[in-house]
């Protein structure tokens, strides 16, 4: 296990009410040990109920900061989130590409891809056309890819897997869809069948089936990024992807589970990050 705090990365949009998008991956940052930055591209007017507007950023200054933070940082792993359009995802591909700071290996830069398409609302949060870019520019370059079941039928271009046996194969798929280039993973999420939360993790060789229990809660706003984040702090930090996906689905099955702790909006309210720091009286 690594000694140094590592220092992670978020390439996301930010959402004003903090369950999801760059604020929420901070605090699973924060959470389980790591430095968090931040690299915005889009801003959203936004609360638990409801997304009301969309104003992305442009493309030029996200390569700007991308490659202002690489220039200095050293980055340990990166988690992606909201792109939204073509053109951002071009230049996050075309940032992500280069370099690193002090020569820094890219290949040992822990990259996951939360293939953010719907929020939790219902509203659109990639635009249609943007899909083929995104399979094409940016899912070679993610060391894990971690799609919903919904997420998973947009990005094999078929319906969404509706059993455990089409989610295997669903999974099979999606990791053909990744670089053979080092070790890759697909985190394919079953949250949406019933029965207890079931996840599969595979590699192109094993095929992890990951269960936790159901918590009935409205209380799931930001869960995706907030589990693709705590993947991201935790991989640099065990040097075990199979054991860093465990740990960051234990620390959000008890964020779910503590978000009743919690009064913000009147919706979908986001998990308690924090539970972990502020049941110790950090308060």
């Amino acid at each position: 296990m690594a000694s140094r705090i590592p220092n992670v990365l978020s390439i996301a949009g930010v959402d004003p009410s903090g369950g999801a998008g760059v604020f929420a991956d901070l605090k699973a940052f924060a959470a389980l040990g790591a430095y968090g930055c931040g690299v915005v591209t889009a801003l959203t007017a936004q609360n638990t109920q409801a997304v009301t507007g969309i104003s992305p950023v442009d493309a030029d200054f996200i390569r700007l900061q991308i490659d202002t933070l690489f220039a200095d940082l050293r980055i340990d792993a990166i988690k992606i989130g909201m792109l939204g359009t073509a053109p951002i995802i071009r230049a996050v591909a075309e940032g992500l590409a280069r370099p690193l700071a002090a020569g820094q290996p890219a290949h040992r830069v822990h990259r996951v891809l939360d293939p953010v398409m719907i929020a939790k609302s219902g509203d659109a949060l990639l635009e249609p056309q943007a899909v083929s870019m995104l399979i094409e520019a940016v899912l070679p370059l993610a060391t894990v890819l971690t799609p919903n079941l919904p997420e998973a039928g947009v990005l094999l271009r078929s319906r969404e897997p509706e059993t455990l046996g089409e989610m295997r194969r669903a999974a099979e798929r999606l990791r053909r869809l990744m670089s053979d280039d080092g070790q890759r993973w697909v985190l394919l999420k079953g949250g949406h069948l019933q029965g207890d939360a079931i996840d599969l993790l595979h590699d192109g060789d094993v095929m992890i089936e990951l269960s936790a229990p159901r918590i009935e809660t409205r209380n799931t706003h930001g869960t995706g990024c907030s589990l693709s984040a705590a993947i991201a702090a935790r991989a640099p930090q065990t040097g075990d992807m199979p054991e860093a996906v465990r740990e960051a689905k234990r620390w959000l099955t008890e964020a779910i589970r503590h978000s009743s702790e919690l009064s913000v909006g009147q919706g979908h309210g986001p998990v308690h990050a924090l539970h972990n720091l502020w049941g110790r009286g950090g308060r």
